[in-house]
């Protein structure tokens, strides 16, 4: 068994699956679970389906749980844990993060507890961004990063490298966000339980194909988030 378990979570991605699934475990020494969230697409059965031609590749079907991208990555962290792996790598199914990477945020993990892939350090990109939106995701990553008093440049990234041993000191039952919150509550956890963090640098594109899971109602779901995360703590 390889070290590294790159997790993907996926709702209706069946679009992407077929793609993003080979070209991970091509980037890099590791293997692969696709945590499905029952997706009516067919996300799960093309999973598997690839999975039967290449070992690396395993499905958790989330049939029965709740939904959501939290539970997704809980539920995913505990079956990595379960089976021994060292290093686990969080990413998107759409090839906003790209596979190229995967390399760079592993080798941070050799001296950090957490590496995450940074749109807003030097190096970093956002290539074919407007400038409205590129307003809307710094000004969000400089409220949550004053609020929380995070570290980090870029708090909402959902690429991430994890050391086993600092997703079993975070306590992964105590993680309440089920939504995008998710990457907040998780640096805040980290932060606060003194792990090592470090940035480094990615190129984030658009999706190539399919729907994106973000709209307005989220976003500030996310606002509001970051004010019950300080509060839960601090109570």
């Amino acid at each position: 068994m390889r070290d590294t378990l790159i997790v993907i979570p996926t709702y209706c991605e069946r679009e992407n699956i077929g793609q993003i699934a080979p070209a991970v475990v091509g980037a890099i020494e590791a293997d692969l679970l696709v945590a499905d969230d029952d997706s009516p697409d067919g996300t799960a059965d093309l999973a598997e389906e690839l999975g039967r031609n290449d070992p690396r590749i395993q499905v958790l079907q989330r049939k029965g749980r709740p939904r959501g991208l939290g539970p997704a990555y809980v539920d995913a962290f505990g079956w990595a844990l379960e089976r021994g792996y060292s290093f686990v790598i969080q990413m998107d199914a759409d090839f906003s993060h790209d596979p190229v990477h995967l390399g760079a945020l592993r080798a941070a993990c050799e001296d950090a507890d957490v590496a995450i892939g940074s749109r807003y350090v030097p190096g970093g990109e956002t290539p074919g961004w407007p400038l409205a939106r590129r307003l809307i995701s710094r000004g969000g990553s400089l409220y949550t990063r004053t609020i929380l008093g995070l570290p980090i440049r870029d708090t909402t990234s959902g690429f991430k490298c994890w050391r086993a041993g600092a997703l079993r000191q975070i306590g992964l039952e105590r993680v309440a966000a089920r939504g995008f919150a998710f990457q907040i509550e998780m640096l805040y956890r980290a932060r606060q339980a003194g792990l090592r963090l470090v940035e480094v640098p990615v190129r984030f594109c658009d999706r190539r194909v399919g729907q994106s899971k973000m709209s307005a109602k989220i976003f500030i779901e996310g606002l509001l988030a970051v004010w019950r995360i300080r509060f839960a703590e601090h109570r």
